[in-house]
């Protein structure tokens, strides 16, 4: 038998990764995310007294933890992405990992709206490296029928890293003040990024499909991978349902602390330590039931990859109205449980199907491609929108300005949920004309029959060829 030899690197090889050690690898990456959103999020809780002692205006917060942030995160995630789909994806991670961490700590030594500003954009500049190379390389670590409950867990880091940023920084603040806040969260990442290095090992690409690639195969173009993403019209939809979610997301993310010490005269410690709870319980548990249910009934039909994130945000709706409405700082956090909850659904799934719109070699780009339209309107324009409102509800509502700002935004939600609607009637025949044109372009093995020589040609094999 003959066997080409580009085609003999494609095939499937020894397995070399472990089942508990691809269940390391996932719990490392979700270590490296909760550091990731610590770093991200802890911001929100400080924002009050950065806002007091540096003089900033809403708008002002708004721009750092949005707009300043957002830009450099979503455009340098693709050149990233792009980088990690030919190279070791595992030292991309542990060097952004490094240079985030850094930058949170240098946080503490901003002095005005500037120093601040550039801080948090050389945090954005590493948490660029994060996500799209992690999820190629989960995406290699396990198959399509584990792989929303897989990114799940590794999206677990976001809930956990709230939780962690909302705690730490609440009370670090208390007692130590807001610059060692920045310090105590950003210096241990420099050393998870050492263990990143050293344990964090490199799966083959397709790994889980048993479909490897050749290190040395040819990575398409971003150009293809847009070309491949736009022609998936699910794919158009979710994107925009993902963004829209995170618009929302990541303005009450970075609005509801400031919202609580506002509206509710609550203090820093008090309110870190619920809001923590919150995001790092509820959300988490909504998190990983996004993954779980989706994996669980999206066998039989793909479509509840996106139902199951529309039910999340159509259903605790008026519970999320009512936290904005009531008197009652800890009524308001009850009502704010089921919303928090279930608006995490959305993050496994959407994810998942990302991955499986396209091919092996285009997972970083796509992730990163999903990460640049979520992020770009979710997280730039999310905060910096909520507070730019704020600032000219002011005249009319005073100090609850912040509490329309919040009411009226929650119609994104809603928005949101419409197009993951729109994304399931063409989710089934998008994945399927994927899985169609991969097996069209997977090299095709042929195994040489062995011929009998030329006197022998016309016998059968009853036949004795000595006659």
């Amino acid at each position: 038998m003959s066997v080409p030899e580009a085609v003999k690197t494609a095939q499937p090889a020894e397995e070399t990764f472990s089942e508990s050690y691809k269940w390391f690898a996932l719990g490392l990456l979700l270590l490296v995310y909760i550091f990731n959103f610590i770093d991200r999020q802890i911001l929100s809780v400080l924002q009050e007294s950065i806002k007091q002692d540096l003089d900033l205006s809403d708008q002002q917060l708004g721009l750092i933890s949005g707009v300043a942030f957002a830009l450099f995160y979503a455009t340098l995630g693709i050149p990233i992405a792009r980088f990690a789909d030919k190279s070791r994806r595992t030292w991309i991670i542990a060097a952004a990992l490094a240079t985030w961490s850094l930058m949170t700590a240098l946080c503490g030594a901003a002095v005005n709206f500037a120093t601040l500003a550039l801080a948090r954009i050389g945090v954005g500049v590493g948490e660029a490296g994060c996500s799209p190379p992690a999820h190629s390389l989960i995406s290699d670590y396990f198959g399509p029928e584990q792989r929303a409950t897989a990114l799940s867990i590794y999206a677990l880091g976001i809930p956990i890293g709230v939780m962690f940023g909302y705690l730490a920084g609440g009370w670090i603040n208390e007692f130590f003040g807001w610059r060692m806040a920045f310090v105590a969260v950003g210096l241990p990442g420099v050393f998870l990024a050492l263990i990143v290095f050293l344990f964090l090992r490199e799966p083959p690409r397709g790994m889980a499909e048993s479909q490897r690639i050749a290190a040395a195969a040819e990575v398409p173009p971003v150009r293809d991978v847009f070309d491949a993403l736009w022609r998936s019209k699910s794919f158009r939809h979710l994107s925009i349902a993902a963004a829209l979610h995170a618009f929302l997301g990541y303005g009450l993310g970075q609005w509801l602390p400031s919202f609580f010490i506002r509206s509710h005269g609550m203090s820093t410690g008090e309110l870190g330590t619920y809001l923590g709870l919150i995001a790092g319980l509820a959300g988490g548990l909504g998190t990983f039931l996004g993954g779980y249910l989706s994996d669980r009934y999206g066998q039989e039909d793909k479509r509840w990859y996106m139902w199951i994130p529309a039910i999340g945000m159509i259903i605790p709706m008026p519970l999320m109205v009512m936290a904005f409405l009531v008197e009652s700082p800890y009524t308001a956090l009850w009502f704010y449980l089921l919303p928090s909850l279930m608006g995490a659904f959305y993050l496994g799934p959407t994810f998942a199907m990302t991955q499986g719109l396209v091919s092996i070699r285009m997972r970083a780009v796509a992730a990163s491609i999903l990460l640049f339209i979520l992020n770009l309107i979710g997280l730039g324009l999310g905060p910096y929108f909520i507070g730019e409102l704020s600032d000219f509800l002011r005249p009319t509502y005073g100090n609850e300005s912040l509490r329309f700002a919040l009411l009226f935004s929650t119609v994104a939600y809603l928005w949101s949920s419409l197009h993951y609607l729109i994304a399931a009637r063409t989710i089934n025949q998008d994945l399927a004309r994927v899985a169609k044109e991969a097996e069209a372009s997977a090299p095709k093995v042929t195994e040489s029959v062995p011929q009998p020589p030329a006197h022998l040609k016309g016998t059968s094999d009853a036949q004795d060829p000595s006659k």
